[in-house]
């Protein structure tokens, strides 16, 4: 049976950032419309005014189509999700930007519901720009955890040769300490153990803890949150069956390479999570935003205001954030397809693979 090409929708995020030339140059890979079918929720408009200047890349075009029922499999689409009189002010935030970006949004959000694509990539948005009396959401995280079953996310930033997930996400670093919780842990580390294993077909995967103080606490010395919340949440994920270990410090974690011991880092915040990730991920780093029935992944870098508009901006993430959003949803089939008839499991060499190596697919 011929595998089903999937339908990604990718939504502009703002327009007044890279977004543009970043998916005019990730799009204009053969590669990616023979992986899927790619949706574009945003102004073809806009994409024209970008391409412009962008040299070599100046005769890409989009096909313009109204559902992704008309999408082309050949080439790139796009819906267009806001007025031809788009106003850009390249390199600049402006209430106007955030309004597109929630329009396209909200379009794309509408069509993963109804099925009608497989998954979606949200190109960055500026948190500030999109608050509004319709969008009251830090970011795409919260957003579409609301819109899908009000369910508690994780936060999970992946990449070939590091997956960290966070236990607090767009906090203010004088409320982490209130934001963590044994049974929060404990429920990062299901979502966690859940993700690794559907999404990402890892069948017994180890999770490394990060503590929350320095060195761990040392036994209370700088700090209790080891011993009284962090220790307690591990123990009690291996009475549930999942491998956890730590807490360990971070500084001394990542500087010594133990990351590589292990399948996937919890860490506590975002900020210890994200430094060492985009560090060693570099621009191959995605965000993606698991325990929800949808996938949803994202480049992991901001809208970068200070080199939009000069053809500058790297689209790595944006190519990667892609290839994984298909990697999860085929993973994801196949899982529930063995789910569902536990039989076929000796017949499906993608599932019984060394137990400790990720079996991703790889398109680069």
């Amino acid at each position: 049976m011929t595998e089903k090409k999937l339908k990604i929708g990718i939504t502009h995020g703002d327009i007044n950032g890279v977004n543009y030339e970043i998916m005019i140059k990730a799009l204009s890979d053969t590669r990616i419309c023979e992986l899927c079918t790619p949706i574009v929720y945003g102004s073809n408009k806009a994409a024209g005014f970008y391409k412009r200047d962008m040299g070599e890349y100046s005769s890409f075009s989009f096909n313009v189509i109204t559902s992704p029922a008309e999408a082309s499999t050949k080439h790139p689409n796009i819906i267009n999700c806001i007025d031809d009189n788009v106003r850009i002010e390249v390199g600049k935030s402006t209430l106007l930007a955030g309004q597109y970006a929630v329009a396209a949004l909200n379009a794309a959000m509408k069509d993963l519901e109804a099925g009608n694509i497989d998954a979606v990539v949200t190109c960055p948005i500026n948190k500030s720009n999109v608050q509004s009396d319709q969008f009251d959401f830090v970011g795409h995280t919260e957003y579409f955890a609301s819109n899908f079953g009000g369910k508690t996310p994780l936060m999970f930033m992946v990449s070939d040769n590091v997956k960290i997930g966070l236990v607090t996400i767009h906090e203010p670093i004088v409320k982490v300490v209130g934001r963590i919780s044994t049974e929060s842990i404990l429920e990062k580390l299901r979502l966690m153990q859940r993700s690794l294993i559907r999404d990402f077909a890892i069948r017994s995967p180890r999770i490394a803890v990060m503590s929350l103080n320095p060195h761990a606490g040392d036994c209370g010395l700088l700090g209790r949150e080891e011993e009284e919340i962090i220790i307690p949440a591990i123990k009690s994920a291996g009475f549930e069956g999942i491998q956890a270990y730590g807490p360990y410090g971070a500084d001394g974690f990542f500087a010594h390479g133990s990351h590589l011991k292990f399948d996937a880092v919890l860490a506590m915040y975002h900020d210890q999570g994200l430094i060492p990730f985009k560090i060693l991920s570099r621009e191959e780093g995605v965000n993606y935003t698991a325990g929800l029935d949808i996938v949803r992944t994202s480049p992991d870098h901001g809208v970068a205001y200070d080199i939009a508009g000069k053809n500058i901006a790297d689209e790595t993430s944006l190519r990667s954030a892609i290839y994984r959003a298909i990697d999860i949803c085929r993973n994801r089939n196949i899982f529930d397809e063995i789910s569902a008839n536990p039989l076929k499991i000796a017949s499906r060499d993608h599932w019984g693979a060394d137990e400790s190596v990720p079996m991703e697919q790889h398109h680069e």
